[in-house]
Order: structure tokens, then sequence, then C-alpha cells
């Protein structure tokens, strides 16, 4: 078993082999024998449940769709417990459509705020423009109709959930749709006012995976760090219900979330068995790291734009020189602004740790905003990474090159730092109740992306998954959520 194998002792013993589902991958070549053979040792895989994100969901490629389920990693655990006396595993399942995307009523679900689709069809790669896109048509998933009526499901993983959610009445509430709740939820909510923990742990299972705290970070990473609000600096924010969607929660209250988690499944089953997951280093993962901090190649800027460009800076680069070159000569340096026809270029971005000059400005230069150009330590999100090069409303103002990309467009190194120190905070959390509990292991599938990044990436018995975009085989074309073979490594 990978990375798991020495934490299997606390469950004294757990023997049951990792078989790898054909219908995952045919290319793993794990000897699988006689099912006669195998043991559960002192674990009891009776009812499991699995309750999380789009990680557990089987969220894929941008969308939640009917194969992504299926070889979401509790179903392929479910299949090998099976073996093992391992009971049935029900998923709220969509349709037999995989465009996925979900309805309501009849009507695309829309984002109240932004009013874009926002349940899409789901991500094919274009091999021409090397970005996904979506697939085209029109999507059958209904939300309603799969909860509400006594079924309780084993996997409970829903799509953009936090931890808070997770213990939030009405997050599921049909009444509320389709913009006031999480309608993947809805589909699967007991009652409409009901928890997300309790559908889960109320069923007391024999034994659990809780995967959960991507979210709570990762939408301030969407929002290339853009957030005035005070959660996302300080960690002041005691209340998630004042939390906007790009707020990291405050480690305080995942703390105090967590441990109620923890405690109703023991609640309901003292023998409760399980494994807790955490949480992956999101700025690690392909959707933030495939685009290069210079994606401006020569053929993007002829010799004459360049000319131009360089022009227009020159004066801008001579203020910030004439200011900040005898007291801080590394940022001056830093914020020199310069093109080269060999290329590839890296785009003006706005930085708003950067010294603030707008008051004194020397005469006849541009206004000396807090700008530069990015570098290998900051990060642009693939769904940025189109905007670059793009006009924003006039010729003479392009995205990146004579128009500074925004904070939205990108995260820049204080940001990168206030997601992992919120990340850290969150895994020690969860380590701490693994350890408190000899019926509880650790999985850390942060070192599990930590290996995926390095030498070569995972071995799986047959060639190397490593966390390249597309070609890597681990991550989908979202770059964020596990293809198939995927699942079935981190089931592994």
């Amino acid at each position: 078993m990978i990375l798991i194998n020495n934490q299997m002792i606390k469950l004294a013993g757990i023997a049951i082999s990792c078989v790898v589902i054909s219908a995952c991958d045919t290319e793993f070549s794990n000897p699988v024998g006689d099912s006669s053979s195998y043991s559960s040792g002192d674990a009891d895989f009776s009812h499991f449940v699995a309750i999380g994100d789009s990680l557990t969901a089987g969220y894929a490629d941008g969308t939640l769709y009917l194969s992504g389920q299926q070889s979401s990693f509790p179903n392929i655990l479910s299949q090998q417990f099976a073996d093992v006396g391992g009971g049935a595993f029900i998923q709220p399942l969509t349709n037999n459509d995989n465009l996925g995307g979900l309805i309501y009523q009849g009507q695309t679900i829309l984002n109240p705020v932004t009013g874009a689709n926002m349940f899409d069809n789901r991500m094919v790669f274009n091999a021409e423009t090397e970005m996904p896109e979506r697939l085209v048509g029109t999507s059958s998933n209904e939300t309603e109709g799969s909860g509400l009526n006594g079924t309780f499901f084993n996997n409970m993983g829903v799509p953009a959930a936090k931890s808070f959610h997770l213990v939030t009445p009405g997050y599921g509430n049909q009444l509320g749709l389709p913009y006031l709740v999480n309608p993947y939820y809805a589909r699967m909510a007991s009652t409409n006012d009901a928890r997300m923990i309790d559908d889960a742990a109320g069923q007391a299972p024999s034994f659990y995976t809780l995967w959960i705290g991507a979210n709570d970070v990762i939408w301030y990473g969407f929002a290339g760090g853009d957030n005035d609000t005070a959660t996302d600096q300080t960690g002041t924010g005691a209340d998630p219900s004042t939390y906007g969607q790009n707020d990291i929660t405050d480690p305080a209250v995942f703390a105090d979330t967590y441990t109620a988690l923890v405690g109703e499944f023991k609640a309901n089953n003292e023998a409760v068995q399980g494994v807790l997951i955490n949480v992956l280093d999101v700025t690690a993962i392909p959707y933030f790291t495939v685009v290069p901090y210079n994606p401006i190649g020569p053929e993007k800027l002829t010799a004459e734009q360049v000319q131009q460009l360089n022009a227009a800076y020159a004066n801008y680069n001579q203020g910030v020189m004439a200011i900040l070159g005898d007291t801080n000569l590394d940022e001056a340096e830093k914020r020199q602004i310069k093109f080269d026809t060999e290329g590839p270029n890296a785009p003006v971005i706005l930085d708003e740790d950067l010294t603030d000059l707008t008051g004194i400005n020397p005469p006849a230069t541009l206004p000396l905003i807090n700008m530069r150009q990015a570098t290998a330590e900051d990060l642009i999100p693939l769904e940025q990474a189109p905007v670059i090069g793009t006009e924003d409303g006039s010729p003479l103002a392009v995205w990146g090159l004579s128009k500074p990309l925004e904070d939205k467009h990108v995260l820049i190194p204080s940001e990168i730092q206030v997601m992992q120190t919120a990340i850290d905070a969150y895994n020690a959390i969860i380590k701490a109740a693994a350890d408190a509990d000899e019926n509880l292991i650790l999985f850390d599938a942060k070192a599990m992306l930590a290996e995926l990044n390095a030498n070569g990436g995972i071995d799986y018995g047959t060639g190397l998954a490593n966390a390249d975009f597309v070609t890597g085989g681990f991550f989908s074309i979202d770059g964020i959520h596990a293809t198939a073979r995927g699942n079935a490594i981190l089931t592994n």
C-alpha cells in the first residue's frame, strides 16, 4: 500500500490487499489472488461512510458527472472492502449524462453573484489552444429527486463544501434553490434542515473517511487573493456566517468544527474506526502551477510592439529608480519593466506589497503605481491565463502588457504564504485528532502530492503518474481533481 503502510499498525492489522479495479485503470499489475484469503484484521468495514467535499464526491474535469462518481476513491475502496465483509455503498449518482452540470426545474443553476453558469458541463482539453474548454450540450442532471426520500448515502462528498458547511443546518434545503444553498447537497439531504454530519454520522457507520479543508482555503486562491475582508489576512473571524466565498476559514473555527465532526461519529458509534485525510498544498496543484510566470512568447510581440512598450515604461522605470534607488535598490530593480523581442516575457502585474509611491510622483513620469513584472515566485491561476494579452475595452489597454494584471489575476508570494499557513494549521488539527484516538489513522495527502511533484512521480506498477497538467495521469482536465487513475492511486 502506498504511504499508508506504517499507519495501518494502529488498526491492528488491516490486511486487505489493495486490488485496483480494472474499470479504473487496466494498466495496474497488482496480483489479485483468491479473495477468500483476504482479511480485514480488526477493522470493521460492514458500514462504510465517506464525508467531505468534491475530492470525495468523484468530481472531475470541472464538474460532477456519472463516470467520475463511479471512479471516486470511496467507491473504489468500497469495492475492495466488499471482499472482507464490506456492505453496500450507495452514492447519489447523477443521471446517465456525462456532460455534467446541474439544472433545477428545467433551468441551469446560475451563480447569484455573477450570473454565470455555476455548475457547468465538464471540461475537455483543446490541443490547439492547450487549454481546457467546456463540452457543448444541455445537461439533464436534475438536482431534485435524490434526497428527502429516506435514503441515506454512503458517499457524503459535497462539491464546494467547506468544513463549517458540514455542521450547517439547511445547507441542502431545496426550498433555497436554485441560489441560496448547495444544490449538490440538496440532491442528497435527508430533510430540508439536515446537516451533512447528521446524515453521515447518524448512520452509525463502522468505518469512515473524512477529507475536508481544501475549500476553506482554495477559493481565496481562485480569486487571486483578491479579498478585502479581515479573515483572509489576519485569521480573525470566529463567525463563519459572516464569511464571503473567498475568505480563508479561521483555524480556530476549523478546529472547533473538526472536533465536532470527529465527535459526532464517536457519539453514534463508540467503536467507529476511520481515516482522517489532511489537506493538500493546493498551491502545488496544476491549476496554480501549469501557467508559467512568463507566458508571453516572442510570437506574441513584434519588435515594434516591444519597442513601444519599453518606451512607454521608460519614465516609470526612471521614476522608481530615482525615488528608491538609494534607499531600496532591490525593490527599485524588481520594479523595472522591460520586454524582450526574444521572449518569453512576464506580464506586468499589480503587487500590493510594494512600497506605495503614488503620492510622490516626479514630474513627467507615469503614475508610480504598485506594479512590476511577474517572477517565478508568483502563481497565475489556470483560469486567468486566457486574460493575458487581451484588450480591456481598448487596444491601448492590453492585460499584462499595457495594463497590469490585477490582484484577482495573480497570487503573489505573500498571498501564497497566507494559504500555506492556513493549510499547515488545518493539518496540525487533523493530525491531533488522529493521534488522540487509537481507532483513527492519518493519511498524509499533502505528502502524496509532494511525491507526485518529485522524482518523476508515483510508480503504479506499469508506469509513473505525476502532477503534470494533462500528461501526468493523476489530475483531471480542471487541474484540481483526480482522474480515475489518480483516484485508484489514492485508494492504494
